[in-house]
């Protein structure tokens, strides 16, 4: 019963955030990419916690993982936002 009550929650997520960034007007796009950075840095912050936490072999895989998954993310997101940024600057 767990697992298909978070797959439901899990489906809801998807399709209400697809919702929320096809509504979001091209004016904000640099704003949303700064605030989805953060989250992606707590993320990253949770992937290192559950890495290191010595709780199995399992746990310090799927937590490496993430850690790799959410450092490209963060990354990625950085040069995206810098770059969209460097198109308003004056030459």
């Amino acid at each position: 019963m767990d697992i298909l009550l978070l797959l439901t929650l899990f489906v809801v997520a998807i399709f209400l955030g697809v919702e929320i960034i096809t509504k979001v007007p091209p004016t904000l796009h640099t704003p949303l990419m700064s605030g989805s950075n953060a989250i992606s840095g707590i993320t990253l912050v949770g992937a290192l916690l559950s890495a290191g936490s010595g709780a199995g072999m399992w746990v310090n895989v799927l937590g490496f993982i993430a850690v790799v998954l959410a450092t490209i993310n963060v990354v990625g997101g950085y040069m995206v936002t810098n770059r969209m940024l460097a198109m308003f600057k004056r030459k």
